[in-house]
């Protein structure tokens, strides 16, 4: 038995269309029936609408904007969406919205949208200048490079992929905590891959740092699209021998639950978990669906 897959940032989203990106005349046909995902510098949804009921530009019958990237077609519908920066749209709807609270209110859609728009348009704002030469890039490709004119190198998105994963020794899931984490929460535990590593090896090497406990072996279970600002997370599960928790420098405890001792504890208010937007939250509850 599994726990059913309920974190955020999964639905299909859009078609995103790649095709069209280096087609003006098509983006240009798209563009009077797009609507667009405006992104603050704060990373916020800005809209017109409630919070729990977000209405979105209607591009209609305005000049296409330069800094609008093209995010793809509803696979349901035909609607074409672009993301802009709230910096560079001529007004200011009066809604804005974190993308953690989007994800729990809007539908999944549209959280998705607003996940893609934020990603893509952090990138953007901090790849502006060339690395290799300083020119300013120009975005290319519907905003999904950004090509130097000057020695001509291109850039694209980049995300940086980190590992997640439930450790269990048969009868018990190892879970941690970090310092500037709510009182009482933990989770699984989790971290970036490095340069030259494998997922595997990144699984290991993260468990062994942060609680030194040695996984005998891993499995890959799911991801889930974190842009935070740009991450992606690897869901895995591992078995390790029962071991004694040593602790690293990055946790402020860790230790093993049973799953009875899950249950009860949640249900009481001693433990808290990760809301169910995180691919964190499934892990355990996966974990607990199977027993």
């Amino acid at each position: 038995m599994s726990a059913p897959r309920q974190f955020a940032f999964q639905h299909g989203g859009l078609e995103r269309a790649e095709h069209l990106r280096e087609d003006a005349a098509a983006l240009a046909g798209l563009w009077p029936r797009a609507r667009l995902m405006l992104v603050d510098e704060e990373g916020l949804a800005v809209f017109d609408g409630e919070p729990d009921a977000p209405e979105f530009v209607a591009v209609g019958d305005r000049d296409p904007m330069e800094q609008a990237s093209f995010l793809g077609i509803e696979v349901e519908g035909g609607r074409p969406w672009f993301a802009l920066p709230l910096a560079a749209f001529d007004d200011t709807p009066p809604q804005r919205l974190d993308l953690r609270n989007a994800a729990a209110r809007w539908p999944a859609l549209v959280a998705s949208v607003f996940a893609q728009a934020r990603a893509l348009l952090h990138w953007q704002a901090r790849s502006r200048f060339c690395g290799v030469c300083g020119q300013r890039n120009v975005f290319v490709r519907g905003g999904f490079a950004a090509q130097c004119p000057g020695c001509g190198g291109e850039r694209y998105p980049r995300t940086d992929p980190a590992i997640i994963v439930a450790v269990s020794d048969g009868e018990r899931l190892l879970l941690g905590r970090q310092a500037s984490w709510p009182e009482k929460r933990y989770s699984v535990l989790a971290g970036f891959l490095e340069p030259g590593e494998s997922l595997e090896q990144a699984v290991a090497r993260e468990v062994m740092e942060e609680a030194g406990v040695r996984i005998e072996s891993c499995e890959y279970l799911a991801s889930q699209p974190w842009p935070f600002p740009a991450s992606l997370m690897l869901g895995f599960r591992a078995i390790a021998r029962p071991q004694a928790i040593q602790l690293g420098d990055e946790l402020e405890d860790a230790r093993w639950f049973s799953a009875d001792e899950i249950r009860s504890r949640i249900s009481d208010g001693a433990l808290q978990i990760s809301p169910r937007l995180s691919i964190s939250r499934w892990l355990i509850e996966d974990w607990l669906a199977s027993r």
